[in-house]
Protein backbone atom coordinates (compact mmCIF):
# COMPACT_ATOMS: atom_id res chain seq x y z
CA UNK A 1 0.00 0.00 0.00
CA UNK A 2 1.23 3.77 -0.89
CA UNK A 3 0.03 6.32 1.31
CA UNK A 4 0.73 10.66 0.95
CA UNK A 5 -0.82 14.00 1.99
CA UNK A 6 -1.08 17.37 1.04
CA UNK A 7 -2.99 20.57 2.49
CA UNK A 8 -6.47 20.82 1.79
CA UNK A 9 -9.08 24.43 3.44
CA UNK A 10 -12.26 23.39 5.06
CA UNK A 11 -14.08 26.44 5.55
CA UNK A 12 -11.10 28.60 5.54
CA UNK A 13 -8.88 26.72 7.89
CA UNK A 14 -5.53 24.22 6.69
CA UNK A 15 -6.65 20.89 6.65
CA UNK A 16 -4.83 17.78 5.19
CA UNK A 17 -6.09 14.79 2.42
CA UNK A 18 -5.07 12.11 3.00
CA UNK A 19 -4.42 9.19 -0.01
CA UNK A 20 -4.17 5.14 0.45
CA UNK A 21 -4.20 3.37 -2.68
CA UNK A 22 -2.82 0.27 -3.87
CA UNK A 23 -3.33 -1.02 -7.08
CA UNK A 24 -6.80 -1.56 -7.41
CA UNK A 25 -8.19 0.61 -4.77
CA UNK A 26 -8.04 4.21 -3.56
CA UNK A 27 -9.55 5.87 -0.31
CA UNK A 28 -8.82 9.70 0.73
CA UNK A 29 -9.86 10.94 3.88
CA UNK A 30 -9.66 14.84 4.92
CA UNK A 31 -8.69 15.41 8.30
CA UNK A 32 -7.82 18.65 9.86
CA UNK A 33 -4.69 16.34 11.79
CA UNK A 34 -0.83 15.75 9.70
CA UNK A 35 -0.03 13.71 12.37
CA UNK A 36 -0.68 10.17 14.16
CA UNK A 37 -4.06 10.64 15.17
CA UNK A 38 -5.52 10.71 11.56
CA UNK A 39 -3.46 8.04 10.79
CA UNK A 40 -5.10 5.98 13.45
CA UNK A 41 -8.23 6.54 12.06
CA UNK A 42 -7.56 4.31 9.00
CA UNK A 43 -5.20 2.21 10.47
CA UNK A 44 -7.78 0.74 13.04
CA UNK A 45 -5.17 -2.19 13.40
CA UNK A 46 -1.83 -3.24 12.47
CA UNK A 47 -1.45 -3.19 8.90
CA UNK A 48 0.26 -6.63 7.60
CA UNK A 49 1.39 -5.50 4.31
CA UNK A 50 3.55 -3.20 3.35
CA UNK A 51 3.78 0.42 3.29
CA UNK A 52 5.39 2.46 0.76
CA UNK A 53 5.52 6.22 2.08
CA UNK A 54 8.38 9.43 2.27
CA UNK A 55 9.79 9.58 5.80
CA UNK A 56 7.16 11.97 7.22
CA UNK A 57 7.64 11.02 11.17
CA UNK A 58 3.70 10.05 11.43
CA UNK A 59 3.81 6.99 9.39
CA UNK A 60 5.42 5.46 12.26
CA UNK A 61 3.00 5.45 14.67
CA UNK A 62 1.50 2.37 13.78
CA UNK A 63 3.10 -1.53 12.99
CA UNK A 64 3.40 -2.58 9.67
CA UNK A 65 4.34 -5.60 8.20
CA UNK A 66 7.35 -3.94 6.28
CA UNK A 67 7.66 -0.35 4.79
CA UNK A 68 9.21 0.98 2.02
CA UNK A 69 10.58 4.78 1.93
CA UNK A 70 10.31 6.36 -1.34
CA UNK A 71 14.20 6.69 -2.89
CA UNK A 72 13.25 9.17 -5.31
CA UNK A 73 12.16 11.58 -2.55
CA UNK A 74 15.39 11.01 -0.85
CA UNK A 75 17.47 11.69 -4.15
CA UNK A 76 14.97 14.76 -4.77
CA UNK A 77 16.25 15.80 -0.77
CA UNK A 78 20.15 15.84 -2.45
CA UNK A 79 19.46 17.82 -5.10
CA UNK A 80 17.96 20.26 -3.01
CA UNK A 81 20.79 20.52 -0.32
CA UNK A 82 23.08 20.35 -3.54
CA UNK A 83 21.47 24.02 -4.59
CA UNK A 84 22.64 25.71 -1.39
CA UNK A 85 25.36 23.37 0.30
CA UNK A 86 28.35 22.57 -2.08
CA UNK A 87 31.39 21.59 0.85
CA UNK A 88 33.70 18.92 0.32
CA UNK A 89 32.17 17.01 2.91
CA UNK A 90 28.93 16.45 1.57
CA UNK A 91 29.77 16.38 -2.12
CA UNK A 92 31.91 13.53 -1.52
CA UNK A 93 28.75 12.19 1.19
CA UNK A 94 26.26 12.84 -1.38
CA UNK A 95 27.90 11.35 -4.44
CA UNK A 96 28.27 7.70 -2.83
CA UNK A 97 24.40 7.59 -1.54
CA UNK A 98 23.41 8.70 -5.03
CA UNK A 99 25.80 5.95 -6.22
CA UNK A 100 24.05 3.23 -4.12
CA UNK A 101 20.75 4.36 -4.34
CA UNK A 102 21.37 4.16 -8.33
CA UNK A 103 22.84 0.75 -7.69
CA UNK A 104 19.93 -0.12 -6.06
CA UNK A 105 17.95 0.54 -9.18
CA UNK A 106 20.13 -1.11 -11.88
CA UNK A 107 20.11 -4.70 -9.56
CA UNK A 108 16.81 -4.50 -9.57
CA UNK A 109 15.73 -3.59 -12.85
CA UNK A 110 17.69 -6.48 -14.73
CA UNK A 111 15.72 -9.14 -16.66
CA UNK A 112 16.71 -12.13 -14.11
CA UNK A 113 16.56 -10.05 -10.88
CA UNK A 114 15.89 -12.53 -7.90
CA UNK A 115 16.70 -11.79 -4.32
CA UNK A 116 17.91 -15.28 -4.51
CA UNK A 117 20.17 -14.94 -7.89
CA UNK A 118 21.57 -11.73 -6.49
CA UNK A 119 21.83 -12.63 -2.91
CA UNK A 120 25.59 -11.81 -2.72
CA UNK A 121 24.96 -8.23 -4.42
CA UNK A 122 21.96 -7.20 -1.79
CA UNK A 123 24.38 -8.35 0.82
CA UNK A 124 27.10 -5.79 -0.77
CA UNK A 125 24.38 -3.00 -1.10
CA UNK A 126 23.45 -3.29 2.45
CA UNK A 127 26.98 -3.24 3.61
CA UNK A 128 27.39 -0.03 1.68
CA UNK A 129 24.35 1.25 3.10
CA UNK A 130 25.43 0.52 6.65
CA UNK A 131 28.62 2.38 6.35
CA UNK A 132 27.18 5.86 4.91
CA UNK A 133 24.84 5.03 8.08
CA UNK A 134 27.92 4.73 10.32
CA UNK A 135 27.85 8.92 11.41
CA UNK A 136 29.62 8.33 14.98
CA UNK A 137 32.89 6.17 15.08
CA UNK A 138 34.12 3.81 17.85
CA UNK A 139 35.00 6.29 20.00
CA UNK A 140 31.85 8.45 19.96
CA UNK A 141 33.67 10.87 17.56
CA UNK A 142 31.62 12.40 14.65
CA UNK A 143 32.56 11.27 11.28
CA UNK A 144 30.72 14.76 9.62
CA UNK A 145 31.32 17.87 10.70
CA UNK A 146 29.10 19.40 7.47
CA UNK A 147 25.77 19.68 9.01
CA UNK A 148 23.84 17.81 5.92
CA UNK A 149 26.39 15.36 5.60
CA UNK A 150 25.45 14.80 9.90
CA UNK A 151 21.99 14.28 9.46
CA UNK A 152 21.40 12.37 6.39
CA UNK A 153 23.37 9.33 8.10
CA UNK A 154 21.62 9.41 11.32
CA UNK A 155 18.30 9.44 8.76
CA UNK A 156 19.51 6.45 7.02
CA UNK A 157 20.81 4.70 10.27
CA UNK A 158 17.15 4.98 11.69
CA UNK A 159 15.46 3.56 8.32
CA UNK A 160 17.96 1.76 7.33
CA UNK A 161 16.29 -1.72 7.53
CA UNK A 162 13.66 0.09 5.38
CA UNK A 163 15.56 1.39 2.43
CA UNK A 164 16.42 -1.65 -0.26
CA UNK A 165 13.39 -3.67 0.98
CA UNK A 166 12.51 -3.55 -2.73
CA UNK A 167 15.41 -6.15 -3.34
CA UNK A 168 14.24 -8.59 -1.03
CA UNK A 169 10.26 -8.36 -2.16
CA UNK A 170 10.11 -7.71 -5.97
CA UNK A 171 7.08 -6.66 -5.72
CA UNK A 172 7.54 -3.77 -3.58
CA UNK A 173 8.21 -0.55 -5.49
CA UNK A 174 11.48 1.91 -4.40
CA UNK A 175 9.59 4.84 -5.33
CA UNK A 176 6.01 6.39 -3.73
CA UNK A 177 4.80 7.31 -7.48
CA UNK A 178 0.98 5.81 -7.13
CA UNK A 179 0.38 7.54 -4.35
CA UNK A 180 1.52 10.74 -6.08
CA UNK A 181 -0.29 10.09 -9.03
CA UNK A 182 -3.39 9.60 -6.95
CA UNK A 183 -2.74 13.11 -5.00
CA UNK A 184 -2.26 15.10 -8.23
CA UNK A 185 -6.08 15.27 -9.39
CA UNK A 186 -7.25 16.39 -6.06
CA UNK A 187 -4.54 18.90 -6.52
CA UNK A 188 -5.87 19.83 -9.38
CA UNK A 189 -9.31 20.02 -7.79
CA UNK A 190 -7.91 22.27 -4.82
CA UNK A 191 -6.78 24.70 -7.18
CA UNK A 192 -10.20 24.70 -8.96
CA UNK A 193 -12.81 24.87 -6.02
CA UNK A 194 -10.16 26.25 -3.46
CA UNK A 195 -11.55 23.12 -1.26
CA UNK A 196 -14.73 22.52 1.13
CA UNK A 197 -16.84 25.15 3.20
CA UNK A 198 -17.75 22.37 5.22
CA UNK A 199 -17.08 19.70 7.24
CA UNK A 200 -19.83 17.50 5.29
CA UNK A 201 -18.93 18.92 2.18
CA UNK A 202 -15.38 17.89 2.84
CA UNK A 203 -16.76 14.17 3.74
CA UNK A 204 -18.77 13.94 0.55
CA UNK A 205 -15.98 14.81 -1.95
CA UNK A 206 -13.42 12.63 -0.18
CA UNK A 207 -15.85 9.84 -0.79
CA UNK A 208 -16.96 10.35 -4.27
CA UNK A 209 -12.99 11.16 -5.14
CA UNK A 210 -12.66 7.31 -3.25
CA UNK A 211 -15.51 5.81 -5.64
CA UNK A 212 -14.16 7.63 -9.10
CA UNK A 213 -10.19 6.79 -8.66
CA UNK A 214 -11.03 3.35 -7.70
CA UNK A 215 -13.09 2.77 -10.46
CA UNK A 216 -10.43 4.42 -13.20
CA UNK A 217 -7.97 1.93 -11.41
CA UNK A 218 -10.07 -0.99 -12.11
CA UNK A 219 -10.42 -0.48 -15.46
CA UNK A 220 -13.89 1.16 -15.44
CA UNK A 221 -15.30 4.33 -17.25
CA UNK A 222 -16.49 6.31 -13.54
CA UNK A 223 -19.32 8.03 -14.77
CA UNK A 224 -21.29 5.33 -16.71
CA UNK A 225 -20.03 2.91 -13.58
CA UNK A 226 -21.72 5.58 -10.98
CA UNK A 227 -25.03 6.23 -13.09
CA UNK A 228 -25.86 2.41 -13.11
CA UNK A 229 -24.95 2.11 -9.78
CA UNK A 230 -27.51 4.49 -9.00
CA UNK A 231 -30.06 2.65 -11.34
CA UNK A 232 -29.43 -0.25 -9.19
CA UNK A 233 -29.83 1.66 -5.66
CA UNK A 234 -32.90 2.83 -7.28
CA UNK A 235 -34.49 -0.46 -7.72
CA UNK A 236 -32.72 -3.10 -5.16
CA UNK A 237 -32.55 -0.09 -2.42
CA UNK A 238 -29.02 -0.62 -2.03
CA UNK A 239 -26.19 -0.05 -3.86
CA UNK A 240 -24.26 -2.63 -5.58
CA UNK A 241 -20.39 -3.97 -5.19
CA UNK A 242 -17.73 -2.32 -6.31
CA UNK A 243 -17.25 -4.07 -9.81
CA UNK A 244 -13.95 -6.25 -10.10
CA UNK A 245 -10.13 -5.04 -12.11
CA UNK A 246 -11.21 -5.23 -15.96
CA UNK A 247 -9.06 -7.91 -17.09
CA UNK A 248 -6.83 -7.13 -20.14
CA UNK A 249 -7.54 -9.63 -23.23
CA UNK A 250 -4.54 -11.80 -23.67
Amino acid sequence: MHADETGWRVNGQTHWLWCFATQHVCFYMIDRCRGSPALQKFFIEAFAGTLVTDFWAAYLSFDTGDRQYCLVHLLREIEKVDEHNRSAEWCAFAKKLRRLIHDGFRLRKRPDFSPQHYAGRIRLIDRRLYELATWQDDDGRQRYRDADALRLPKRLRKHWNHLFTFLDKPDVPFDNNLAERMIRPAVIIRKNSLSNRSQQGAATQAILMSVYRTLKLRGHDPIRTIVAALRTCLQAGKPPPLPPPVVANG
